[in-house]
């Protein structure tokens, strides 16, 4: 896993610009620890910062290939799952291999294929291709966007980064947002493509562009597609496990230490059963990490999306299978700490608004890598199998997407904003037309009707839109500190195949995530397989509510410039609730206000509101 940047311009020789290129590649030192790298002729530079996971002394980058009509040059970021079976395919059609890394065999595997490459691919990856040959830039992204990937198009060519601060590193690219940006900031729901930043794009999941002297050319390779789903239940059961066992058994592939992420819900907890099973047939034995809080028992209040403490489940499932567990402890005062909140911005260039739960994962995921370097994540199994409470509730009904539709959410950002520019943003307007938008998208069977028909859309907004947000969020969170996580549950085999099953066959016990629970039953306690859905746990330690409310007095004492969107009565009044008086959205109110007061002093954006 690694960090990748670069920059084309068919104006200038950037051969002289190795300053800039080492500026761009300089941000991502989080993501790859281990080595730098920068390559450049005339009218391309490429920078990597590398996670070094497969072939430690061999996967050096940017990589390059010559041939008879120029060097082809790589920066790659990911893991392609299925590199064996692609090396030994190349090497039987002539390919001669000078190291074990996947990167090699992606690299030779364009060679070979061209773009047509992405289709032989499985795994998640970020990677951009100089083909010297004839003078263009491919830019390439996984199916499911595990791994992101951005650009900014300049008068004569391109920037690109994993992340937005690698071009905002270049002197070419603005620090810009407009009104526009604000609402992609603050509405919660994700539209593909767009970065929130002025001028920049994300390059969307399942994508690839080509930048050439005419200009960028963005293309689709994959998407969601509508199959016909002949399997009875047992069939379709069976089937999902075949595909568990292959992914998971892929997916533990690594020259470095690697764990599971255990929450002691369904997912993590089939993943890492699985995981361990696995590992025993080689004489290992899997180990897991979960997050707990301290008096967290004491603490604990039920959510609808978090009803039940997680430490009970967890450790039974550590008990059931026989794994080297450890609980990661976090306090409250760690997770107000400034510093932790200021790192957590940074890391994903944007204020997202998450609070604790973006604070702790952040912790958590520092504390993990001090022991391994690859993590296994069940990120993503409610999106395939339908976890969420609104996919069984009247919420997935609204006419709107379904995780925005409890008024009672603390998911409210224009909480404690100033009404005039809540006016202006109008995230209402904005969210009902992205919704509509990403409705037009959604395939469906030509007799598919009623609730079939509504939970097809409901599963596609979740897969292309919620799925995303908590994709980059594991990624910046992780990669931050040079930790490198894997989610299965993303294999585009699996997500396409479930993807097809009927609704009335995903619940077909009456419960909700129906097939992986009857795919996993089988190696799991009984109280672990019957559990509810229960979300990334918050912290309700009364240390950290008393902490952000005293930075948050703070702050408006004077005249910070959060003030420009925040009412200062109302942070006042939230600041200086009680514990027991605060509600769940000026809680939420408060961390997005500390979150966008930390961003405004780490990028310092320029805001041009219409």
């Amino acid at each position: 896993m690694c960090g990748i940047t670069g920059w084309v311009s068919f104006h200038r020789d950037l051969t002289q610009e190795a300053a800039e290129l080492d500026a761009m590649t300089a941000t991502m030192s989080c993501r790859g620890p281990d080595a730098n790298g920068a390559w450049a002729v005339p009218h391309a530079a490429l920078g990597h910062r590398r996670l070094a996971v497969i072939d430690l002394p061999g996967g050096a980058q940017p990589m390059t290939v010559d041939t008879p009509d120029g060097p082809v040059a790589m920066v790659y970021s990911g893991e392609a799952y299925n590199f064996t079976e692609l090396r030994d395919e190349l090497r039987r059609r002539g390919a001669k291999f000078s190291t074990d890394s996947d990167t090699e065999v992606v690299l030779r595997g364009y060679l070979e294929w061209g773009e047509a490459l992405v289709e032989r691919l499985n795994g998640m990856y970020a990677f951009a291709i100089w083909d010297t040959r004839s003078d263009k830039l491919v830019m390439i992204r996984d199916r499911m966007g595990i791994k992101p990937f951005y650009y900014y198009e300049t008068e004569d060519g391109v920037l690109f980064g994993s992340e937005p601060k690698a071009i905002l590193a270049n002197r070419l690219a603005e620090h810009v947002i407009t009104t526009d940006g604000l609402r992609e900031l603050f509405a919660f729901a994700k539209t593909p493509g767009h970065a929130v930043w002025s001028g920049m794009r994300e390059l969307r999941p399942g994508h690839l562009a080509v930048v050439d002297r005419s200009g960028l050319r963005e293309t689709c390779y994959w998407q969601l597609e509508v199959t016909d789903h002949t399997d009875s239940t047992e069939e379709t059961v069976a089937h999902v496990r075949s595909l568990l066992d292959d992914i998971i058994r892929r997916q533990l592939v690594a020259d470095v230490p690697r764990c599971t992420l255990l929450s002691g819900g369904l997912d993590s907890s089939a993943m890492t059963a699985i995981a361990a099973a696995q590992l025993q047939e080689q004489g290992e034995v899997v180990r897991s990490f979960a997050v707990d809080f301290p008096n967290q028992a004491e603490n604990f209040r039920a959510e609808d999306i978090a009803p039940t403490q997680d430490t009970p489940y967890v450790h039974a499932v550590a008990e059931h299978i026989v794994c080297e567990h450890k609980d990661i402890m976090l306090d409250g005062g760690a997770m107000a700490d400034p510093a932790t909140r200021a790192a957590a911005v940074a890391a994903r260039d944007l204020p997202i608004g998450l609070g604790d739960r973006d604070n702790s994962l952040y912790l958590l995921f520092k504390a993990i890598r001090e022991e391994s370097t690859v993590a296994l994540s069940g990120e993503s199994a409610d999106e395939v199998f339908g976890g969420y409470p609104w996919f069984h509730n009247e919420q997935r009904e609204a006419d709107t997407f379904p995780w925005l539709a409890n008024q009672k959410s603390p998911i409210s950002p224009a909480s404690m904003m100033h009404a005039d520019l809540t006016a202006k943003l109008d995230l209402e307007t904005y969210k009902a037309d992205q919704y509509r938008q990403a409705l037009r998208e959604v395939p469906y069977r030509d007799d598919e009707t009623g609730l079939e028909r509504r939970m097809r859309e409901v599963c596609y907004l979740h897969l292309t839109r919620m799925v995303q947000t908590l994709l980059d969020r594991k990624d910046r969170m992780s990669m931050a500190v040079g930790l490198e996580v894997r989610v299965p549950f993303c294999d585009h085999r699996l997500v396409q195949y479930v993807f097809n099953t009927p609704w009335s066959l995903k619940t077909y016990d009456g419960r909700e995530k129906s097939i992986l629970r009857g795919a996993t039953r089988d190696t799991l306690p009984d109280s672990v397989a019957n559990r509810k859905k229960s979300g990334y746990p918050g912290s309700f330690d009364p240390a950290y509510l008393a902490a952000i409310q005293s930075h948050a007095r703070e702050l408006v004492s004077g005249d910070h410039a959060a003030l420009e969107f925040y009412d200062r009565d109302a942070v006042l009044a939230a600041s200086g609730a009680g514990i027991a008086e605060i509600t769940n959205q000026q809680r939420s109110g408060l961390e997005r206000f500390l979150d966008v007061a930390t961003w405004m002093d780490l990028r310092k954006p320029t805001l041009k509101l219409g």
